[in-house]
């Protein structure tokens, strides 16, 4: 977790080498010191403080959902805490409903009501590579990366930012070894059912808007 925290360091430090004279080293600690407070004081939380598997409350319009993330798949957690640090799933719409199936959110674009019709396409600019494990199955409340299909991610490389909730592990369960699953609901699981239960309209999207307020770490 530490080396999305200290990115910059290794920047600055970088910098400080390339420096001649002890002035000149002075100065490129304290801009050092500089950058990283301006860092740290811009996110929610420090992402270096986050522990190996962390849990976190994601406070929706419609409740809170508390989810648990794996250590053994590292590369979706660490994305995750990223993009919850820097609130970037705050005001995020629940684009995609299906009763009896999943629950999707976690694309952007949602946050532009002009844009409806490119709803499920974006995302950060970028896929985290497959972390998909046979102990983790799609079970009621797991969370797991949405992706595009196999015919053009033939790595099933997961979406940078969307991800969805089980609601029926009956039905979900076809997606087992396809899908990297990243985390679990630990309470809420009643708000997973709530937001299924909402009607929805043209491509799955529900008629009542339903975002995400906040993604904040659980403090133990």
């Amino acid at each position: 977790m530490k080396k999305i925290f200290f990115n910059l360091l290794i920047i600055t430090a970088l910098l400080a080498t390339s420096c001649k004279g002890g002035k000149q080293t002075e100065e490129s600690e304290q801009i050092k010191q500089e950058d990283t407070t301006v860092m740290t004081t811009n996110l929610a939380f420090n992402p270096a403080e986050i522990g190996e598997e962390p849990l976190f409350d994601i406070e929706t319009s419609a409740g809170t959902i508390r989810v648990k993330l794996y250590k053994e798949t590292p590369l979706h957690r660490d994305n995750f805490v990223k993009l919850a640090s820097e609130s970037f799933y705050n005001g995020i719409l629940f684009h995609r409903i299906i009763k009896g199936f999943m629950i999707q959110v976690g694309d952007p674009l949602t946050k532009d009501p002009t844009a409806v019709d490119k709803y499920g396409t974006g995302g950060p600019g970028y896929t985290v590579p497959a972390e998909i494990l046979p102990q983790f199955k799609h079970k009621k409340g797991a969370i797991a990366a949405a992706r595009r299909a196999d015919s053009v991610n033939p790595q099933r490389e997961s979406s940078g930012s969307q991800f969805y909730f089980v609601e029926d592990p009956s039905t979900c369960a076809q997606l087992d070894g396809q899908y990297t699953v990243f985390g679990e609901t630990v309470s809420g699981m009643e708000i997973i059912d709530k937001i299924a239960a909402e009607p929805t309209g043209p491509r799955d999207k529900p008629v009542n808007d339903i975002r995400i307020i906040s993604v904040k770490p659980v403090k133990e």
